[in-house]
């Protein structure tokens, strides 16, 4: 049917010559505009990050700190290594050691080596959404205070630690933003009564510098609060 107007558009002038080779008119199936595929990252870098995190253990607010050190791929997908402690010991429920003080106070710690795998599951140039897995082996003890007033502690118990988390980012500028995270963390292979202690949800709120992006910036002497670029 398009064909036959063509012809008497044509015809009787309405439609100039070489009109379909320039597209006017309803456009054919192979002629769709697509848009090109765009690496995630022009090559793949290397990671390090101070990761402080909170988390409610035995109701207390408690900050745990860390260090990752790892690899971000050309693709969504990112991986490493990190190492994590207690910034400070936590009021613990376990029965108190023969040896305790009477009004001594008992604090569980741990620390622990993970593994971490992420991908990055939506994004454009400033938001990000990732699904993140960490997986750790550590240990775990309770210290006190002895009845001689020297500070004593529990033989550590062997401690594994599995802990999904989605984390969310958003750049403000091409060199900094903030990003926020909530998952939760689960101790496997401890006794239940320490699992009870440590188990909980985990969550993050910081500001994000990348030192890469910073040193380009820098170095190409752009604007250092310039928005090219950034629209998504």
């Amino acid at each position: 049917m398009f064909r036959l107007l063509r012809l008497v558009w044509l015809s009787m002038g309405l439609l100039p010559a070489g009109a379909w080779a320039q597209g006017v008119g309803p456009a054919r199936p192979d002629s769709t505009v697509r848009r090109p595929n765009i690496l995630r990252l022009p090559h793949n870098r290397f990671v390090v990050q101070y990761d402080s995190r909170y988390s409610i253990l035995n109701h207390h607010l408690t900050t745990i700190n860390g260090l990752k050190l790892g690899i971000e791929f050309k693709s969504r997908f990112r991986t490493g290594a990190a190492i994590y402690f207690l910034s400070t010991g936590v009021p613990s429920r376990q029965a108190k050691p023969d040896n305790a003080a009477e009004d001594a106070d008992a604090e569980i710690r741990f620390r622990y080596l993970a593994a971490y795998a992420g991908y990055v599951l939506l994004e454009n140039r400033r938001w990000e959404l990732s699904a993140n897995l960490q997986a750790g082996l550590g240990s775990a003890y309770v210290l006190y205070e002895a009845d001689d007033g020297d500070l004593d502690k529990t033989p550590r118990e062997f401690m594994g630690i599995v802990e999904p988390t989605l984390a969310a980012q958003y750049r403000v500028f091409r060199w900094g933003g903030v990003g926020t995270g909530l998952g939760w963390r689960q101790p496997v292979f401890v006794p239940v009564a320490i699992q009870k202690e440590l188990n909980g949800p985990v969550f993050y709120l910081r500001a994000n510098l990348f030192l890469g992006e910073l040193f380009k910036v820098m170095k190409d002497k752009e604007p250092l609060f310039t928005q090219t670029n950034m629209r998504p």
